[in-house]
């Protein structure tokens, strides 16, 4: 597999000079974990531990250092494992990517991160990790989004994605989730190698079962090589009882094993055998450091087993390899049950020092001009060699496309419409437009999008219903698609929304990714997605149905702190549209903030409860209808004002606008004058609020629109009202500082009617007309 990203001249070649590369796997541990050293020695004035993790660094060392410099091309991406940023960092060093004054740096403010940052580390980082399982799964969705742009936009190029994984990471769900997803078995570029060396954080772990990772793996469809052993054992094996010896090794537990290493040969000795005579006799034929050598000599940690490995990868499906490591492997704490976040004493790192060639007092000092290491560093560097990008500009997309909803609809619905409608007014901005969904298509009214635009594959596939007349979405699957359906698991959804959100960054070819979900399960996908914010992937995610509006289908089914988590989440901006032209006006405002470097991703939460769309009362005078769609997609927007100056506010948001109304009208045959203001984003108007005051907030939140929604000379008593939690909206009374009554859902819910359900909460009108005469 060649790649157009790198220079055309430059191939992959093993190393010329094995020695050469011995020497600079020798200097990558030692840097990565004198940058360790540096950070512990430097300190923190309040006492605090700085930390760092040599022991999970060096077990990485000669995997890191094989791939760098012998295996990977420039259009190959690399995901690392959070605790081995410093073997990554150590690599840019050599490979001229990172300025000397950051190595003493890690951990440091505007320093390195602390685990490997495509967005706030100086040097070249692939992907973001430190969120375990997240950052391992990351390159899955990756070549996905890469497969994506190339057959949508070209440019993307080819190249395999790996995966630097801890065996302990594989204890997390999400990589099984990813893993197993029907789609992922066709991406042959994946290639994960797992660091197997058998340690967990406070343990040798008993049983790390390598044999059932394996089969799993293999039960999925994916190639297993497994790197056990290295020449040396491989040569003992073949000496009279070497198969004694493998037999031993194999058949002992991990803790066992791991004692050995920390044993001096006499020990090594009287523990090996275990009683067999022809083990005994072998034993006893090797010098001292042959055999502390051996018990050490696994496959991970051999740059020729792991080459050939590396060389019997099927680019045709998935690859793992699983590669037996000694965690901490020629540090002083080698296979100590507790090494993890142990660092070395300055006297060991002295030793170290000398056992490497170098020097504690001149730690960072290059190879010599004209070596065969120095020489070896410069052609990786010219063979890896990525220019930056140029990014392709958004299509323009329309701010109005100009039709105004009438009848009953719920801005679920709402959703579908504003995507068909996309296509027709613009087509090239609507061609960028990519929607996700975890197997909910149909009932989150994307059906007809889908039925237009056809569903992503990476071959043609006939549709066998595509002839059925009583079949309404048509699952017209193809290379051309612009739908994305994966299987039920919301972690892969937003994992493939981040990746996604992030080809413009990678290879400047921007999409605009939209994750349709259900929004009871949008704070089980938040991580994910937010990790992916954080490494730069920008998106939407629309939450549908949601709150207790969704009364029928009871607690389980009904979302409750998801509009205070979006207002939360950095990186994003936040809107629950009442309306169906309120959906349409704040997705393609979001859409418009995707695909560029100081973009924004978004979060909308939808309903499947019919509304009145004439309650909406659209201006109908195009000046004035632009006023109310910039008051909509800043945060708020007076839905009704009462003649004269007003006795009480009603702020509502969501489905929760007609109660609001349905009060204001019984308040105001009571003689009280009401004023109702149609909250769309809490999180902007919160940041109007910031602004104001002269504190931090998003470039996105607008000082204006505290004026235009909440005047002071229109202060009064205030009611928040919304489908999810009271405290959302409580930062309102202090716009004007008036006394306030938040309305909202602090309980699990049941099934039941929409009328029972509000009044069980405390949502429906006469709460807020009992709320509103106790403030007045």
């Amino acid at each position: 597999m060649s790649t157009t990203n790198g220079p055309a001249d430059v191939t992959r070649a093993p190393a010329d000079d094995p020695a050469a590369l011995t020497e600079i796997e020798r200097r990558v541990l030692w840097l990565s974990t004198a940058i360790i050293d540096a950070a512990n020695r430097r300190g923190d004035p309040s006492g605090l531990k700085v930390g760092g993790h040599q022991a999970s660094s060096a077990s990485m060392v000669t995997i890191m250092t094989a791939l760098w410099f012998e295996h990977l091309r420039a259009g190959d991406r690399v995901s690392v494992k959070p605790h081995a940023s410093p073997v990554l960092h150590a690599i840019n060093y050599l490979l001229g990517e990172l300025d000397e004054r950051y190595l003493p740096t890690l951990r440091a403010f505007g320093g390195l991160q602390s685990y490997p940052s495509r967005s706030k580390d100086p040097d070249p980082v692939d992907y973001s990790t430190g969120s375990v399982g997240i950052g391992a799964t990351a390159p899955i969705w990756g070549a996905l989004a890469r497969r994506y742009v190339e057959g949508h936009f070209g440019g993307a190029g080819e190249g395999r994605q790996y995966s630097l994984v801890g065996d302990a990471e594989l204890d997390e769900g999400a990589v099984w989730e990813a893993i197993l997803d029907p789609m992922v078995g066709e991406l042959g570029e994946i290639v994960w190698i797992v660091d197997l060396n058998r340690q967990s954080l406070d343990r040798v772990v008993p049983a790390i079962g390598a044999p059932r990772i394996e089969g799993m793996f293999a039960a999925a469809g994916w190639q297993v090589l497994t790197v056990k052993y290295g020449r040396l054992l491989h040569e003992l094996f073949a000496r009279p009882g070497g198969d004694a010896l493998r037999a031993r090794i194999d058949g002992m537990s991990n803790p066992e094993y791991q004692r050995l290493l920390r044993c001096d040969a006499d020990e090594v000795r009287t523990r090996l055998p275990d009683g067999n005579a022809e083990l005994a006799r072998l034993v006893a034929d090797l010098d001292d450091a042959t055999l502390l050598a051996a018990v050490r000599n696994l496959g991970g940690h051999d740059v020729a087993a792991l080459g050939e490995a590396f060389d019997a990868i099927d680019d045709s499906r998935p690859t793992v390899v699983l590669a037996y490591t000694v965690k901490g492997h020629g540090l002083a704490t080698a296979g100590h049950p507790q090494n993890h976040g142990s660092i070395l004493t300055a006297a060991q790192m002295a030793d170290l020092a000398t056992d490497l060639g170098t020097d504690v007092d001149d730690p960072w000092r290059r190879f010599p001009d004209g070596s065969a290491a120095a020489r070896l560093c410069a052609t990786t560097a010219r063979r890896l060699h990525r220019e930056a990008p140029d990014v392709d500009p958004v299509p323009a997309l329309p701010t109005d496309i100009g039709r105004t909803p009438t009848g009953r609809a719920t801005t679920q619905a709402a959703l579908g419409r504003a995507l068909l409608d996309l296509t027709r007014e613009t087509p090239d901005a609507a061609s960028r437009v990519v929607t996700l969904c975890p197997d909910v298509s149909s009932s989150t009214n994307l059906g007809g999008w889908v039925n237009k635009v056809g569903v992503w594959s990476t071959a043609e596939r006939k549709d066998w219903f595509d002839d059925d007349p009583e079949t309404i979405l048509h699952w017209r699957e193809r290379p051309t698609g612009q739908h994305l359906e994966l299987g039920i698991a919301e972690g892969n959804l937003v994992g493939a929304l981040g990746e996604l959100g992030a080809t413009w960054s990678r290879w400047g070819r921007p999409v605009l990714p939209i994750g349709v979900l259900y929004d009871p399960f949008v704070e089980r996908a938040l991580e994910p997605w937010s990790f992916g914010i954080y490494a730069g992937g920008q998106s939407i995610l629309v939450g549908t149905p949601s709150g207790v509006s969704l009364a029928p289908e009871g607690g389980a089914h009904q979302s409750i702190t998801t509009p205070s988590v979006g207002l939360e989440q950095p990186g994003c901006v936040t809107y629950e549209p009442a309306f169906a032209i309120d959906v349409e006006w704040t997705l393609l405002a979001s859409l418009a903030r995707l695909g560029q470097p100081d973009g924004t991703s978004a979060y909308l939460r939808l309903s499947t409860r019919p509304v009145d769309q004439s309650l909406a009362a659209v201006p109908e005078d195009p000046a004035a209808r632009e006023r109310r769609r910039r008051q909509v997609v800043a945060g708020a927007y007076p839905l009704r004002r009462a003649a004269g100056e007003p006795d009480l506010t009603i702020a509502a948001m969501g489905a929760m606008v007609t109660e609001a109304l349905a009060a204001a009208d019984r308040l105001a045959g009571q003689g009280h004058a009401v004023d109702v203001v149609c909250v769309t984003s809490p999180g902007l108007l919160f940041g109007a609020l910031q602004s104001r005051a002269g504190r931090p907030a998003a470039a996105q939140a607008e000082p204006w629109v505290l004026d235009s929604a909440f005047p002071a000379r229109r202060a009064a008593p205030l009611v928040t009202l919304l489908d999810g939690h009271p405290h959302t909206l409580a930062f309102l009374a202090g716009i004007n500082r008036v006394p306030a009554v938040h309305l909202g859902v602090t309980r699990f819910g049941q099934s039941g009617d929409l009328a029972s359900v509000y009044a069980h909460h405390g949502l429906d009108a006469d709460a807020v007309v009992g709320a509103a005469l106790d403030l007045l």
